[in-house]
This record gives C-alpha cells, structure tokens and sequence, in this order.
C-alpha cells in the first residue's frame, strides 16, 4: 500500500521546482552542520539563489524546516517500501529501524523546533506521523505473519523503545546501535520453555 501525500508546497514549474530542490537541499546541509539557527541568507548563497527568490518559496523559517523535515519523513518511509521489497520480513523491519535510528539521532533538534513553533499535535506532525506509521505496520504486520516477532507487539512499542535510543542526545552511534540490537533480540519470540529433566 502507498503512502498518503505529506504536506508539501513544492511548485510544479520546472523552474521552481529547481530552485525549491536546491533550498531544500542547501538547508539540509547546513542545518545538519551548523544547526537549524544557521542565517537564511547563508542557504541562499549556499543553494546558488537570491534571497527573494528564498523568500519567495519559504516565506518564513518554520516554512523552510517543515519541507526538510517532510523530505526526510519521506525518505524513512521511502526505505521501508524498498526494505520490504528487498529484504526478508525480519530483516526488513531491523533495517528500517536501523535508518530510523539514524535519522532520529541527526535530526532532533529539527523536529524539537518545529514542535515548539507548530505544537506536536498539529495537522503538519499527524500527517508525518500517519506516514511513518503506515510504513512501519507494513514492515511489522510480514514479519508478524512470518512468525518472526512476537505476535504481541504493535507498532508503538517498538517505536517507544527506538525513540527512547533517540532521546540519548549524546550517545555514540556505536553505542545507539548497541542497544538497538538489543531491542531486536527484544521482538523475537519467546523460545519454548525447555522441558523439565527427568530424574
């Protein structure tokens, strides 16, 4: 099942389209080298534009972090479909878990400033989230129905566990991958208790 559209403003021109692309693509960079606070003028010279033309796309900041945010949504969801095609059920699901990791390790400090200028429970982070949920029951639902994790477990408690590796802002991603590995032990299920010896 495909993905529902994330909220995007990005113009259908071909021109536009460009210029949008190169702004997403300049404050992604810069945001993940210098922090979301970096000038907006820095990714106008950066993307190889005027700042009207910035201006002209993202009228304000929170406007040019909501569409980096939304292309990295897309690309967490993105990976999941391409998991699930090219990988075993478990594997799959360990895999996209794995770049989720990544992901949430880079880019707190993004979603933690639209949360304050938008509020986590706005339209903008419901339609995110919807999608990364979508992606992730697909990934769950065939590894459950391989009998390859627990029955039990709905999307949101794996979610909890990987996002409670995330919150470590400052834990080494040898470490956040340490304990990952440890959550997938997690979702196996219970061996079959042995039988008791005969005496």
């Amino acid at each position: 099942m495909a993905p529902q559209p994330l909220p995007c403003a990005r113009p259908t021109r071909a021109d536009a389209a460009r210029n949008y692309d190169r702004l997403v693509t300049a404050a992604r960079e810069t945001f993940a080298e210098h922090g979301t606070d970096t000038s907006l003028e820095e990714i106008a010279r950066r993307a190889g534009v005027g700042i009207g033309t910035l201006y002209r796309r993202f009228p304000s900041r929170t406007a040019l972090l909501e569409a980096v945010y939304v292309e990295e949504i897309q690309s967490v969801c993105d990976r999941a479909y391409d998991f699930d095609r090219e990988l075993e059920p478990f594997d799959a699901l360990a895999a996209w878990l794995r770049s989720f990791l990544g992901y949430g390790l880079s880019k707190g400090t993004l979603a933690s400033e639209l949360t304050v200028a938008l509020g986590k429970d706005s339209p903008f982070f419901k339609a995110c989230k919807m999608n990364v949920q979508d992606a992730g029951n697909l990934l769950l639902d065939k590894a459950k129905a391989a009998g390859e994790v627990r029955s039990e477990l709905e999307l949101a408690d794996v979610m909890r566990l990987v996002g409670g590796i995330n919150m470590g802002r400052d834990i080494e991603p040898e470490q956040a991958n340490r304990l990952l590995d440890i959550v997938l032990c997690g979702l196996r299920p219970a061996a079959p208790a042995a039988a008791p010896a005969k005496g």
